[in-house]
């Protein structure tokens, strides 16, 4: 092979590398957006169950002590919602620990209060009782869906920093790695009562 098939060879191999880092600097690229996208959907259903809650309570078909439960519960979640709001418009890092936290109380509340007996008084002696429990039920369902997404995204992600190639040419800068988001998401069942 002549000096003139070497170079050809060599121009080629290097076009294709370079093509490869590009190809896979702009596919990471696109998934971090995608973590950023699902953490901002996922924020806003958390906030959209916060408010469905609290509406539930102000509508008056709770008890006061289930009332004042889901309530603190609620307005807990929307404070910090707030208050990381104002601290990072969005975390790719997932929700703080707190947050989670705080999360999985407002889902055990509801989940302690949304009783089978205490779904069939809403429905039949509350007019907001119905409606009222269809929007906290769609909210529910829509956090879980949401974080479902936010950690689908996050373990793709992972799965393309993970590889050699990403690695060694450190295609990722100095992007940080994204944390799945962990709490309970329980939806009470409100359609089968």
């Amino acid at each position: 092979m002549e000096i003139i098939g070497w170079v050809a060879l060599v121009v080629a191999l290097v076009s294709m590398a370079a093509w490869r880092l590009t190809y896979t600097a702009a596919r990471l690229d696109r998934l971090h957006g995608r973590v950023e996208g699902t953490m901002s959907a996922l924020d806003a259903q958390l906030v959209r169950r916060a408010e469905a809650s609290l509406e539930l309570v102000r509508s008056d078909a709770l008890d006061p002590t289930s009332a004042l439960v889901l309530g603190g519960a609620a307005t807990s979640s929307l404070e910090l919602a707030d208050e990381e709001a104002v601290t990072s418009e969005v975390r790719v890092h997932g929700i703080s620990p707190e947050r989670g936290e705080v999360e999985s109380a407002l889902s055990e509340a509801l989940e302690q209060i949304l009783t089978p007996e205490t779904i069939v008084d809403l429905r039949d002696r509350h007019a907001f009782g119905q409606e009222g429990l269809e929007i906290v039920y769609r909210a529910g369902q829509r956090v879980q869906l949401s974080r479902r997404f936010y950690n689908d995204a996050v373990r793709d992600v992972r799965r393309v920093r993970a590889k050699r190639f990403v690695r060694w040419f450190r295609l990722a800068g100095h992007t940080a790695m994204p944390e799945s988001v962990e709490f309970n998401d329980f939806v009470p069942e409100i359609r089968q009562v």
